[in-house]
């Protein structure tokens, strides 16, 4: 398995052979580009080369670094796919002086877009160039077509975009809608790829947090329509599968639907008589990105209460001893809904959509205001466009955003699109009668208030705003603006 003289030059390496290296260096070879692949552990890199030796492009497995630098051609690519943060500083010291100028180093993990333009800025003094990808789709994804969102110089993005164009996952070029399909050695052909260039240095990285962020809305969302009708109208898993599915089949198509509907149908293998949703203990996990992204929304100023709010809810979900404790000492509102079942399904669908309109209007402001932070200049619909397929997130509603920045390439916030106005219009009714009763039966369901308050607060021309300041005014002589002034002129009043 080490690279010989006899043994055709690599195109590409990869380094870290957990489940998205892995499943990435076959995705690679499956197109037939030849991949040198390496781990820490050299007994995974070795069962991996051996599960798989008839790919279209082959593998070549290499037991230390110095092996597969010299197997790769130049100017070299080279994909780390392992833990972001040490990890990775520690592998990019090693490969310098095994590598040469010109050659490119991307990292496929999800890093912090500060440790990219770092990183970036470091090695292009190497003579380097350095690629920060945000990779989504989870394992399927990486293994058949990922959503790729690579931030670098142009010449970076030159030098890997025939293969992550022909790994990436691909869509209709008429519908946008994900082209299904792909099997090992037989990857889908056609199509648009779902990978763009995506700016400057940490900006590939940065807008995969955002992503990710719009998925912890996406997600907490969905979870709120289904604990809402649970607890409302007592449906039970299979019941509430049947209705996810006939959502699936409009408006709110999307792979997260999509899956819920089976994971809601899913019996528990060791009590067959019960559905495993019914199983699973209600404390979930996360792995950070959610709360960079809320993060950086509160540093830049940007409103995006909702990622934060689902972000938030698994903060509190980790608190199941003293959420039990707390329910037998406080208590909450007796009520029973009374209403038409379908009435009030039909209503939780709505508000399902104008509060997904809401959380990714917020994700797409952060972007737009991340440019001028960090200097990017980011092309939302083609984010948009690129998400259609491969991601977490993707969905028919993805083509709706792609269209609307399409109409207006700098359109302030995506409520304003007359799509999206109009089906907020449309959605309106339905979503204050759910938010109101989900208050009435004390079900909490924070993404769903805060989405439709960031709606109320953005519509709003007046806010209680003047009140804030005249009391920082008050206690700290923060001065005020006043309306019958020119903006950008500061009072101050003293109210002693």
């Amino acid at each position: 398995m080490t690279p010989s003289k006899t043994v055709k030059t690599c195109d590409i390496g990869v380094i870290g052979l957990a489940v998205m290296g892995r499943n990435l260096a076959l995705n690679i070879a499956d197109h037939g580009y030849r991949v040198a692949v390496q781990n820490r552990d050299s007994r995974v890199m070795r069962e991996m080369v051996a599960e798989h030796p008839a790919t279209p492009g082959g593998l070549v497995g290499c037991k230390t670094l110095p092996e597969l630098v010299k197997s790769i051609e130049r100017p070299r690519r080279i994909v780390l796919m392992i833990k972001a943060g040490a990890p990775v500083d520690s592998v990019i010291e090693q490969l310098i002086p095994l590598v040469d100028k010109g050659d490119v180093i991307v990292d496929g993990g999800n890093s912090l877009w500060d440790d990219t333009i770092r990183r970036d800025k470091y090695l292009a003094g190497q003579g380097l160039h350095f690629v920060g990808c945000g990779t989504s789709g989870g394992e399927e994804g990486a293994r058949f077509g990922p959503s790729l969102m690579p931030g670098g110089s142009p010449e970076s993005w030159k030098l890997i975009r025939p293969i992550w164009r022909a790994i990436a996952a691909r869509v209709d070029r008429k519908t946008g809608r994900p082209l299904e399909g792909g099997a090992p050695g037989k990857p889908v052909r056609g199509g648009v790829p779902c990978a763009a260039h995506i700016g400057a240095d940490g900006a590939g990285h940065f807008v995969k947090a955002v992503h990710n962020g719009i998925e912890y809305g996406d997600m907490q969302l969905i979870s709120e329509a289904y604990f809402l009708l649970q607890r409302l109208l007592g449906v039970k898993p299979d019941e509430l599968s049947r209705i996810f599915s006939e959502w699936n089949a409009g408006d709110l198509d999307s792979y997260l639907i999509e899956i819920t509907a089976e994971i809601l149908s899913t019996r528990d293998p060791e009590k067959p008589r019960r559905y495993l949703i019914d199983s699973i203990l209600d404390t979930a996990g996360q792995k950070g990105t959610g709360k960079w992204t809320s993060a950086s929304a509160l540093d830049m100023g940007v409103p995006a209460a909702t990622i934060a709010e689902a972000v938030f809810a698994r903060f509190v979900s980790a608190l199941k001893d003293e959420r039990t404790a707390a329910a037998k000492i406080l208590r909450g509102p007796k009520h029973t809904f009374r209403g038409s079942k379908r009435s009030l399904v039909e209503a939780v669908r709505n508000a399902l959509y104008a509060s997904k309109i809401c959380s990714y209007a917020q994700g797409f402001a952060l972007m737009a205001t991340a440019q001028a932070e960090y200097g990017w200049k980011l092309d939302l619909g083609k984010i948009a466009s690129i998400w259609r397929g491969g991601c977490i997130i993707r969905a028919g509603f993805l083509q709706k955003i792609t269209d609307a920045y399409s109409r207006d390439r700098k359109l302030p916030n995506l409520m304003l699109d007359p799509y999206f106005k109009r089906a907020l219009l449309r959605s309106q009714e339905d979503w204050r009668k759910v938010v109101a009763l989900a208050a009435q039966a004390g079900v909490p369901c924070p993404a769903f208030m805060s989405a439709l308050a960031y709606y109320d607060s953005y519509r709003s021309a007046r806010l209680p705003a003047n009140m804030l300041q005249a009391q920082r005014d008050y206690f700290g002589a923060h001065t005020f603006e006043r309306i019958d002034r020119p903006r950008g002129e500061f009072f101050h009043f003293d109210w002693i």
